[in-house]
């Protein structure tokens, strides 16, 4: 380990000080500056929205693609159905084999995983941590759940159009809508078609 010279520790910049460019709270770089006191709390509410904007649902850069060459792991898959209400007489038939691999990825070469952050998509069964299973072939269209990237910042959230505008709708009533304006860069990468939620 290197320990820092005397240069180092005085003043100034220092390599490899200070946040990572682009990590703050608004997913951008900050800069300080003198502003009216009058105009803080109007400024620090304005400051809010934003953060809330940028902490809203991302999904990780992380992203994971299907093994095709992984064996099948075909687990018993019973013929009963278990009761969320009221218990059933248990059933123990087995009907037939069943493999996740199948069960989710309907094609392999356009599907990848990624790992869900934030809650402003709970009403949609999201979760954060959740993986998220996408398929980059099927058709984004109005209603459905996407990944995309807005402004180089990956999101998840419900697609919608209002009077020919498109709006990324979130599923949670405290988080706002983003509703996607000219200057605006978004690039969808794909359809969300399943969710894997730990219990």
């Amino acid at each position: 380990m290197t320990l820092p010279t005397h240069k180092d520790t005085r003043g100034g910049a220092r390599s490899g000080a200070g946040r990572k460019k682009g990590s703050s709270v608004y997913g951008e770089t900050t800069q300080a500056i003198r502003v009216p006191e009058s105009m803080i709390p109007e400024l620090k509410n304005l400051l809010q929205q934003r953060q809330q904007q940028s902490q809203q649902t991302r999904v990780s850069f992380e992203t994971f693609q299907p093994d095709r060459d992984a064996p099948k792991t075909a687990l018993p898959l019973f013929s009963g159905k278990v009761a969320a209400g009221f218990p059933s007489p248990a059933d123990d038939y087995i009907e037939k084999t069943l493999d996740l691999n199948e069960l989710l990825v309907q094609r392999p070469a356009a599907t990848f995983f990624v790992r869900a952050e934030g809650e402003s998509m709970l009403g949609a069964g999201i979760h954060p941590n959740d993986i998220l299973v996408v398929d980059r072939s099927l058709e984004p269209v109005t209603g459905k759940i996407i990944i995309c990237a807005l402004n180089g910042e990956l999101t998840v959230k419900r697609l919608k159009s209002e009077r020919d505008v498109i709006v990324l709708g979130a599923e949670n009533p405290a988080y706002p809508d983003i509703v996607v304006q000219d200057g605006m860069d978004m690039v969808i990468w794909g359809v969300v078609t399943n969710v894997i939620h730990s219990v």
